[in-house]
Formats: structure tokens, sequence, C-alpha cells
């Protein structure tokens, strides 16, 4: 079950407060998809290279992420591509390596393998392979991924860990409508490529106070969600609606948890972690992809690398099984509050 307007609203404005707590904020109340078409305007607005293409996004998408785009900005910078993802990013790259800023979407994050060895040989190694005499770095891939409750097996998987991998790219994950503007227009503008996940089951989720006009949210920072003294729990996407369930489970056990959203998966916020598990001495990951490589597992071994000696408990990963996506059976594989407070229980009595 989603939660509550109200919440989301409220989580995302504890994170206005901590990040820009100086600086006075105009807002509007915008879901995430409005917050993401509202990134792409500002982009498009403030940069006249900028972009947007991919399958049906002319007329708005299939989630309505680019609406009106192509109406105030014309056909020649928003436009379909072919049913083509591998074209998609091939067109993206040399449109990105001649300094120009391209917007590609990917229409679901499952379909982006056919465009993995342009996205992970081509546009992550551009520079490297030119000794920093070309690059692609104004590309940003945008892809609807994870559970939506119906998706089944081509429509629900989590790619995020394939593309972590991958030297040269940043893969970035939001929250809530704040961080999906404020992250979005960060990826437009880092001067490195990006794969932007959108967690398609909070496109309409909620609507909260997202800043008016150019916004960003630094890539590579984590965002404390929750402080707490007990145990450290991290995750990202849609994954944290479930883990502020889980954290309000255990803390009416009397137990203080620490929840810490990544928000960027590469680079990861790695001081941020450390210093939490330094204080609570445990740790659970939490994922809707497969147990096996996911990326809890870096997180797992990096932290158990720099805080062996503070660790109260074995580090942690609650995820999806190791099996393709399951439709009928998809409540049971999700990894819920209900397997992280159970998580929570054993690290504590550990």
């Amino acid at each position: 079950m989603l939660p509550s307007t109200r919440r989301l609203s409220t989580l995302a404005s504890s994170t206005l407060r901590r990040q820009f707590a100086s600086t006075p904020l105009v807002t509007e109340r915008m879901n995430m998809f409005t917050a993401l078409n509202d990134a792409m305007r500002v982009a498009m607005e403030t940069d006249p290279t900028a972009v947007v293409f991919g399958e049906d996004v002319a007329f708005g998408g299939v989630f309505r992420c680019t609406v009106d785009l192509k109406e105030q900005f014309g056909e020649d910078r928003v436009f379909n591509s072919p049913l083509c993802e591998q074209g998609i990013a091939g067109f993206a790259i040399g449109y990105a390596s001649i300094g120009r800023t391209a917007i590609a979407e990917i229409q679901f994050a499952d379909y982006i393998f056919p465009a993995f060895d342009q996205i992970v040989n081509e546009a992550a190694k551009f520079r490297y392979r030119s000794g920093n005499q070309f690059d692609c770095g104004k590309l940003t891939f945008r892809a609807p991924y994870g559970a939506v409750g119906h998706g089944a097996h081509y429509h629900s998987q989590s790619p995020e860990a394939y593309f972590a991998h991958t030297p040269g790219l940043k893969v970035v994950i939001p929250r809530n409508p704040t961080q999906a503007k404020g992250l979005l227009l960060a990826s437009i503008r880092d001067p490195n490529p990006v794969v932007f996940f959108e967690p398609k089951a909070l496109y309409r989720a909620s609507v909260s106070d997202v800043p008016v006009g150019d916004f960003t949210v630094p890539l590579g920072q984590a965002d404390i969600m929750r402080s707490g003294t007990d145990i450290t729990i991290v995750g990202w996407g849609a994954q944290m609606r479930v883990l502020e369930d889980a954290c309000d489970m255990a803390e009416e056990a009397g137990v203080s948890c620490e929840l810490i959203d990544l928000q960027t998966i590469t680079p990861w916020d790695v001081d941020t972690v450390e210093q939490s598990v330094r204080k609570t001495g445990r740790l659970i990951v939490s994922h809707e992809a497969p147990k096996t490589g996911g990326f809890a597992s870096e997180i797992a071994s990096t932290i158990q690398e720099r805080c062996f000696l503070n660790l109260e408990a074995p580090v942690q990963r609650v995820c999806g099984y190791d099996t393709p996506f399951p439709l009928a059976y998809e409540k049971l594989y999700l990894p819920d509050a209900l397997k992280n407070f159970e998580a929570i229980k054993h690290a504590v009595n550990y």
C-alpha cells in the first residue's frame, strides 16, 4: 500500500529544510511526473541545444512525463524515435558528442538492454578512450523502473546494478517529486553520461512542495531521512516508502533507526553511510532487484571493509529473490516492510 499524500509530502518538505535551510524557496505542488516534466522544461529553457526524444515522447509519453513539451519547444527539439533502443542510445551519444544536450527516454527500463552496448561500451568510455579529448557528457538516459503492481517479467525490473558496474556512468534514482526535479536537472547538466531511473509506481503516488524554476539536488550525496542510534538502513527510489514503514514498526518496538536514501547509486555517498554505521553498529541495505549481484552487495562489502570493528552484527541485505520477476506472486517477491522489520529485529538481537 502506498503511503499517504500527506506523509510523502512531509518527507519532501523535511528534505528541503535540511538541504536548503538558508535559501528562501518558492514552491508549487507537484507529483513526480509533473516535477520531471518541469525539470525538462527548465533544462530546455536554459539550454537551447537540449533536445528530448524517445518512443512516443512527442505526444507526452506513456506516463505523460513529456506532455506539452513539443508544443512549448517545437518538433525539432521534442520528437519521437523509432522503436529501437540501441538507435535511441546511438543517436543520443552522437548528439552529445558535439557538445549538445541529449535527454533520451527509454520507455521502460526492462527494454534498456538492447542499448546496453551503446551505453556501456560507447557512452561510458567515450572520454577515456580519447584521452579526454572528446566526450558525450551532456547525455541523460531516462527510464521508468521497478515494480508497479501488475508489470510482471518485462515491466517491473530494477537494473541499476548492471550500470553501476560501469566506470564512466552515473546512476541516479529519486524517491519523491522534489528529488525527481532536482536530481534530473543536476543529471542533465552533469559533465558525465547519466542513467536516470524513475520509480514508475511513484509517478502519481503523491504531491509535494517542489521549488519553482531552476533547482538542483547535488549528485553523489545521500539524504539522511531519519536520524537514529541503533541501526542504519539504506535504500533508494520506491523502496524508501517501504523502509519508512519498517522504521515505524521498529520505533514501536523501541529500536531507533537511521534511514538513508542514497539518491545516487554511482558514485554513492560512502562517507555518509560509513559515519552512520560507525554510530549505530548495524546496517541493512534493501532494494527490489534480486539479491545476488545487487548493489546492496557492493555497499555491504565496502562497509564491512571500513567498519569491521564497529559492527555489532553482520550486514544484512533485504532484496528481491533470485528469480524472474513474477506476476501472481509479486507481493511475495518484493522486500516489503515486514521482511525489513524481521531483519531489523535479527540485527539488534544478534
